[in-house]
């Protein structure tokens, strides 16, 4: 299965698209498919964008990606790096959900899961608690072939259907609608923003990456993330941050600002405190606390 630019060709000879990876890195573009996509990432890290979502991501965790819901995995910048010798591990499971409407999920049994099914579009994570059940029954459905695995794939959305806590990526829809051509545009944003984080990026530069004048740009940019340009910008320079204070590689958090793009450390800390909702300080006290 071949990923290309907001297209993703599946076999119409099957229900259920397995696919394992192992590769330096994950497809480095903002994409998007008519299928929904279930991603363990067994091994690996960076920032996940899905729609108007971004957080980062770690080696163990489980995503649902809704169907023509636009996302990358953008790895850490190591994973660029052959020097540095890393490495994804991923387990992705594709299905279209108007097929699977148009059989699986046409039974009166499945009703449960039918409405579960419905409400993908803005996709899902699956919280901690839910894990070990869910990689458990990823790994059996990877394993099971034909109808063994139907039967498997119909017990992971059972699963998922029953799930409380599970969270919601993306607040709204409405960037589903974009074009090919809007969605290249939006790749090469995301592309540079990620890219440059760490230095000053100025409205007019930005602009002219995109080839719209800072005005346009604003628009476009709200419209399409629900988001300005700077709260996307600080997203990304906070997730950075998070990932250096829990590697615990860092003299100060001055230093940490200082790496992550931000001008100043009271800057930076007015900035963390509003998107995680607790200053570096307390982030580093209760990250030391959870580990022992």
């Amino acid at each position: 299965m071949k990923v290309v630019q907001f297209t993703i060709p599946v076999s119409k000879e099957h229900t259920i698209v397995v696919q394992e990876d192992v590769l330096p890195h994950y497809y480095n573009h903002l994409h998007r498919h008519r299928e929904v996509q279930i991603e363990w990432v067994v091994e690996g890290s960076g920032i996940l964008i899905a729609g108007n979502y971004m957080q980062r991501f770690e080696s163990g965790e489980v995503y649902i990606i809704g169907a023509n819901q636009s996302h990358i995995f953008k790895n850490d910048e190591a994973y660029f790096n052959p020097e540095e010798k890393k490495q994804i591990h991923s387990v992705s499971i594709f299905f279209n959900p108007t097929q699977l409407h148009q059989n699986i999920l046409s039974l009166p049994e499945m009703a449960s899961i039918r409405k579960f099914v419905d409400g993908l579009h803005n996709g899902y994570q699956i919280p901690e608690s839910a894990l070990p059940l869910v990689q458990k029954t990823i790994s059996e459905l990877k394993q099971n072939k034909d109808s063994m695995r139907v039967a498997s794939f119909i017990s992971l959305l059972h699963l998922f259907s029953t799930i409380r806590d599970i969270k919601p990526l993306a607040t709204n829809n409405s960037e589903q609608i974009i074009s090919e051509v809007e969605g290249i545009r939006m790749d090469q944003i995301f592309q540079y923003l990620v890219s440059n984080y760490k230095r000053h990026i100025s409205l007019a530069e930005i602009s002219e990456i995109s080839n719209l004048t800072p005005q346009a740009f604003c628009r476009y940019f709200k419209k399409h993330t629900d988001k300005t340009f700077i709260s996307f910008l600080n997203e990304v320079r906070v997730n950075e941050a998070c990932k250096i204070i829990i590697s615990g590689k860092f003299d100060s958090f001055s230093d940490v600002s200082y790496q992550t793009g931000f001008d100043n450390v009271t800057n930076f800390n007015r900035v963390f405190k509003k998107i995680m909702g607790k200053s570096p300080r307390e982030f580093h006290k209760d990250f030391r606390e959870r580990v022992g």
